[in-house]
């Protein structure tokens, strides 16, 4: 195995492992791309090393510049990590109510947080850092919900890593939240092949999914309408909380010890598959977002679900 300059040289090229354990029909394959695998922990450090590495080549990005961005975990995670490593000083406008894991990771990478109110979520961090962007233009905002490099992340990284590794891919699931996964891996895929259906996971309008939104709630990322998002997805799937959770718990069925958002992607398959919408030798690859390491304290895992439950309307976790 090489010596590698950087460990930013270690983004991407994740395992997939077969998970096919899991699913209602012996005769469709499941299989899970692990991106809690990256050295950040998710599969946002692509984007953040895409979106970062894109600005300091147009320009827009310059040596000791502020970067501002607006999370809820793991993009600020990446960012923070990458900011550190390239001599950047990095803000994030973080919703209060996130786990202390979320918090002490940001900590670590040295990232200064901005609190917003935690009863308007992740949009209610958005805009704030959208204002802060207007009134400092000499800060970089990537703003990673209409950023083309996010997107381009997944389309010349992720895609290309999935067909490389399973090539008889029939079906590609994952959450949707800034779109860039879903856009790029999906147009990638669909370039490949024209007949890989992509698949969004959503939860309810009103209801949290960690890391996952539901467009028809009032939202809709500019990379999903800039990359024609309606007519490059075949379907989405709506899956509730519960289901998220009871999920993540079932993977580890499987030893794959992944965060909520990748419980909801794989509740989704099951769903998908249990629905008779995937013919018999079908494959359906599902993204496992990140790792099961930053949600300990949810209890996931181990406390009563309905406590789980109920705390996951409070608290957000990833």
């Amino acid at each position: 195995m090489p010596i590698y300059d950087s460990v930013l040289d270690l983004i991407g090229n994740t395992p997939m492992v077969d998970a096919s354990a899991l699913s209602p029909n012996p005769r469709v394959r499941i299989t899970a791309k692990l991106e809690g695998q990256n050295p950040g922990g998710s599969i946002k450090d692509r984007a953040g090393k895409y979106m970062i590495e894109e600005a300091e080549k147009d320009g827009s990005l310059k040596p000791g510049q502020v970067i501002l961005e607006s999370s809820s975990g793991n993009t600020g995670i990446a960012l923070a990590m990458i900011a550190r490593m390239r001599g950047y000083r990095f803000k994030v406008v973080l919703p209060e109510n996130v786990s202390i894991e979320r918090r002490q990771l940001l900590e670590v990478w040295g990232a200064e947080i901005i609190d917003s109110p935690g009863s308007e979520g992740s949009n209610g961090a958005m805009e704030r850092a959208k204002v802060l962007a207007a009134d400092h233009p000499d800060w970089w905002f990537p703003f990673q919900y209409g950023n083309p490099a996010n997107v381009k992340a997944h389309y010349e990284g992720t895609g290309p890593e999935i067909w490389r590794d399973c090539p008889e891919v029939t079906h590609f699931i994952a959450g949707l939240g800034t779109a860039g996964t879903l856009m790029g891996v999906g147009q990638f895929l669909k370039d490949q092949n024209r007949a890989v259906k992509v698949i969004a996971i959503e939860p309810p309008v009103g209801e949290m999914v960690d890391g996952l939104k539901n467009i028809d709630a009032g939202f809709v990322p500019p990379n999903f309408v800039d990359n024609d998002g309606e007519h490059l997805l075949d379907g989405r799937m709506i899956v509730r909380p519960r289901e998220s959770i009871e999920w993540t718990r079932r993977l580890t069925e499987v030893g794959i010890f992944a965060g909520i958002a990748s419980g909801a992607v794989m509740a989704g398959a099951v769903k998908l598959i249990g629905e008779g919408r995937v013919p018999d030798g079908g494959v359906v690859v599902t993204v496992m977002s990140d790792g099961g390491w930053k949600y300990l304290s949810t209890g996931a895992w181990t406390g009563p679900i309905d406590e789980v439950v109920a705390r996951a309307e409070r608290i957000i976790y990833f």
